[in-house]
């Protein structure tokens, strides 16, 4: 009797738990098939006309359209981003509260600017766009090339000024690392967003700046700054005469940036799917593409939310290791 008690408890047990998987299940579906409900609101660190503002609405717009529920921009500037990383880590994670951004994910890590680990805070939904940074100058900086930059600074260190778009941003760090693989020294210039470091560019106030291809290559175009180089280990599609940092004498230099869309951690699945598909779906469409490639940058490849993760773990890594061989102390960053 025992024996068939216990069996039936077991049995029943099981049934319990295939019940309850299978409501789950249908529960997860039910989710996925009725978001989005309401309005979304896509969290920004930085101000309008600046690259991801041009991600964020080259994917808000569409998606609106296609869901048929506002998808709407909140430009969150303050604090080098840092407002709109905790706003999203203290997010309702529902779906209705995203992120769009670029380096800042890894570098507040990194460099201790929010109070906690991303990778353990945030879900990586997708990564949208993957664009190289453009190696610009003022027109009257006497330099057509890197190897020329190189040799001018050497020449007086110090004397350049370049720009960034704050301290720890992608702009500052990258260019610390070509100042440590080149052996120069230049002295760093942080602004509080993309558009001050531009004015100042074009004026002459820096001389010297590594921006996002969609930040800089249109003040190219109109003649206001000479670019030298990609930072990308192989050309750019849209702007292939112009050479790499790499080839052009610092091997292995490397700088690059890609947009991903996150939602706080604890993302239903369901939903998680849903935003990974549709975004992707949006971003590798043929006008997005040509749109993209006017500006030096192009859509990721579909990528799954596993696959995203672990991008940005490795890039918190390779930056981990950079702080490791030059010595700099990332707290001490200024």
């Amino acid at each position: 009797m025992r024996n068939f008690v216990g069996g039936l408890s077991s049995l029943t047990c099981v049934m319990l738990v295939g019940i309850s998987a299978a409501a789950g299940a249908q529960q997860a579906k039910t989710l996925a098939n009725d978001y989005p409900t309401k309005p979304i609101r896509v969290l920004l660190g930085t101000g309008a006309g600046g690259g991801g503002d041009t991600v964020a609405r080259a994917l808000a717009t569409p998606l609106t359209e296609r869901w048929g529920r506002p998808v709407v921009i909140d430009n969150r500037v303050g604090a080098g981003g840092i407002i709109a990383l905790e706003t999203l880590a203290q997010a309702v994670p529902d779906g209705y509260t995203l992120y769009v951004g670029g380096s800042q994910v890894v570098t507040a890590t990194v460099l201790g600017k929010v109070p906690f680990d991303v990778r353990k805070a945030y879900a990586p939904i997708v990564q949208l766009t993957s664009q190289p940074y453009v190696l610009l100058v003022n027109p009257a900086v006497p330099a057509i090339s890197v190897k020329d930059l190189i040799a001018l600074a050497r020449s007086k260190p110090g004397a350049l000024n370049y720009g960034s778009t704050g301290v720890g941003a992608s702009s500052h760090l990258g260019t610390e690392v070509f100042n440590y693989m080149t052996g120069i020294k230049m002295t760093h210039v942080p602004y509080k967003g993309t558009n001050q470091v531009m004015v100042d560019a074009i004026s002459g106030q820096i001389q010297v700046v590594f921006i996002s291809t969609i930040s800089g290559m249109p003040h190219v175009k109109s003649g206001r700054l000479k670019a030298l180089a990609v930072t990308s280990l192989r050309r750019v599609q849209g702007y292939p005469e112009l050479a790499t940092v790499a080839e052009s004498g610092v091997a292995g230099f490397e700088l690059n940036d890609g947009y991903g869309l996150y939602a706080p951690a604890g993302l239903p699945a369901s939903i998680l799917s849903t935003l990974n598909r549709e975004a992707s779906a949006v971003m590798n469409a043929p006008e997005q593409r040509d749109r993209l490639a006017a500006s030096g940058a192009e859509p990721a490849a579909p990528n799954s939310p596993a696959e995203f993760k672990a991008v940005i773990a490795g890039r918190i890594d390779k930056l981990e290791q950079f702080f490791k061989a030059s010595g700099l102390n990332p707290t001490q960053l200024r």
